[in-house]
């Protein structure tokens, strides 16, 4: 009989935990499940704050969550999970970080929560009480964690500086004249 640690049991309740808010976030975007506004609604917010296309951020954003969280929950391809995870929050964290950190003036507290614990699940790894370690890590390899969380921050860095560059963009467009001609 396998003896499992108090990490291991930590681990368990880290995974199930982050990765059950997560999946349950993410279907308020898919499937407008727990009062979430599905797609379309999701589509037409991400466009108002300069995700674009709006309903194909609303995706990306949706299956970083729920499958990410998913993921995690089970334990199975943690360094991908948890990286996926942790680039959907970072997106999500850039719309909040005008509102300041706490969650209760709209900061980005939540997401940025839920970003790093997503992301130290896929640096510490998901302990014996999961699948990858069922799977003898087959999907959990350290080489994948360092991939993983590369290839996570260059696309998040991309999306994110596109959709402020954007925002610049309109923001300057709207200002108005300092002076009268």
């Amino acid at each position: 009989m396998t003896c499992y640690d108090r990490r291991d049991l930590g681990l368990l309740l880290l995974r199930l935990g982050t990765g059950g808010v997560l999946a349950a976030h993410g279907t308020q975007k898919l499937f407008g499940w727990f009062g979430g506004h599905g797609l379309e609604g999701t589509g037409r917010f991400m466009e108002s704050v300069g995700y674009l296309p709006g309903k194909l951020s609303a995706m990306a954003a949706g299956l970083a969550e729920t499958g990410g969280g998913m993921l995690l929950a089970l334990g199975l391809a943690t360094p991908a999970a948890g990286a996926a995870a942790a680039g959907g929050m970072a997106g999500a964290a850039a719309v909040h970080v005008p509102n300041g950190f706490f969650a209760q003036e709209g900061g980005y507290e939540h997401a940025a929560f839920l970003g790093l614990t997503a992301a130290g699940l896929a640096v510490t790894g998901p302990g014996r009480l999961s699948v990858d370690h069922a799977l003898d890590h087959v999907l959990d390899r350290g080489w994948m964690v360092p991939a993983a969380l590369g290839a996570t921050a260059a696309a998040t860095a991309v999306v994110v500086g596109a959709r402020n560059r954007r925002l610049r963009r309109k923001a300057q467009g709207e200002q108005e004249a300092l002076f009268e001609e």
